[in-house]
């Protein structure tokens, strides 16, 4: 009976060690196998200033600095979320340390400070969020990092994001640091609410005001991470991603990583419209067919289509006054540029553009905006969009009277 009893530890306790090691090593693997994937927005975060899109103003500027050892003790980055204010701060403060710059002044990556830097190990650049690291004694901690000289290269660089969340005891300290700082410390502040900083914070940087990026330099970059990627992608669905970013593209890359997980590795311009959830061309171009036609009925029929699919009417209005807009720009070969679209979409604005005129179309997009703007007083919404669908319909017989 002992030895049974022996026997059945024995068994259980090798048992449990195996069990043990089985699901530590599953674990393992499943951890390694999800740390593979990295979101497509820090996979392809530039490195260089000429990965930088959409802003090639700042970056010369930057890059003829360092040629010419023109730099300032602080620079003030402003502008919209996801254009590059932070990616171009940490491009400019590894580029002024890299001891063996080409002679386009991108670095090298091979000396010791950029090695440091790729490896996350660089004690030259110092990033503080000011979201939430905005009192007073943050900013004195950062103060006495200031007085410590750089290692490794020739500048120490003090990076502080959403600047404009400090407090104003905390501007007042930073204030004399950042107007006589040591000859090696530059910092860089980043915001997207630059209204909010004190004039007397402006007053001592440089300013570099962001621009949203274009729906083209957009489609540009989003064409590239797919090739990288091997994702097949249509122009049009591209297009549609770049203008649900609103001139960001952190967002366009986390939309397009949506877009992969619902799709696959083949992006359609349906798929795209299906997953954002977005009104398609072709109804606008549908309505406005059946507005040339003075068919009213086929214009009702269309929008029932529209608000049974779950859209707002309001958004239904607004994309065809847009629309709308984009007829009169497609008139004209000198303003088809104007249109953030693709040349396959472009050329069916343009052969729509032409069976209309351009009085007319400036008449209905005054329609449309007239109910636009009454919209929210309107007790029956769909009725008050069938109004100005009917009103544009008959647009040209009430003129004939």
């Amino acid at each position: 009976m002992l030895k049974l009893v022996k026997k059945y530890i024995c068994g259980s306790f090798d048992a449990y060690f195996f069990y043990l090691f089985f699901f530590y090593n599953f674990a393992i693997v499943k951890e390694n196998t999800m740390e593979e994937y990295i979101v497509s927005a820090r996979k392809y975060r530039p490195a260089t200033f000429d990965s930088v899109v959409g802003q090639s103003s700042i970056t010369t500027t930057l890059k003829n600095a360092v040629k010419n050892g023109r730099l300032a003790h602080a620079y003030l980055f402003c502008g919209p979320r996801g254009v590059g204010k932070t990616t171009c701060a940490r491009i400019f403060a590894k580029t002024i340390n890299c001891s063996n710059l080409s002679d386009s002044q991108e670095v090298c990556n091979n000396c010791e400070s950029c090695q440091a830097f790729n490896e996350n190990r660089s004690f030259n650049i110092h990033e503080l969020d000011a979201a939430s690291n905005n009192s007073v004694d943050d900013i004195r901690q950062l103060i006495d990092k200031v007085h410590v000289p750089p290692q490794v290269g020739r500048y120490s660089v003090f990076i502080i994001d959403e600047v404009h969340m400090l407090s104003a005891a905390a501007f007042n300290a930073f204030l004399k640091t950042l107007e006589e700082p040591p000859s090696y410390a530059i910092f860089i502040l980043a915001t997207t609410e630059k209204h909010k900083i004190l004039p007397t914070i402006i007053s001592r940087c440089q300013v570099f005001d962001f621009n949203r990026i274009t729906v083209s330099d957009v489609v540009k970059q989003l064409q590239y991470v797919a090739q990288s990627e091997g994702v097949s992608a249509e122009e049009d669905g591209l297009t549609v991603i770049g203008q649900k970013a609103d001139g960001a593209m952190r967002d366009a890359l986390s939309i397009f990583d949506q877009i992969v997980a619902f799709s696959g590795k083949n992006i359609t311009y349906k798929n795209v419209v299906d997953n954002l959830n977005v009104l398609d061309f072709d109804v606008f171009f549908n309505v406005t067919d059946a507005i040339n036609d003075h068919d009213y009925l086929k214009c009702m029929m269309i929008f029932d289509g529209v608000v049974r699919n779950g859209f707002d009417s309001l958004n239904f209005l607004s994309g065809m006054t847009h629309h709308l807009r984009n007829l009169l720009v497609a008139r004209d070969a000198q303003s088809i540029s104007l249109l953030d679209v693709s040349e396959k979409t472009a050329e069916r604005y343009v052969n729509q553009a032409s069976a209309m005129l351009p009085a007319d179309i400036i008449s209905i997009i005054e329609i449309m905006s007239n109910y636009e703007l009454n919209y929210k007083i309107a007790r029956d919404k769909r009725q008050h969009v069938e109004f100005a669908l009917l009103k544009a319909c008959t647009y040209n017989d009430q003129k004939k009277k």
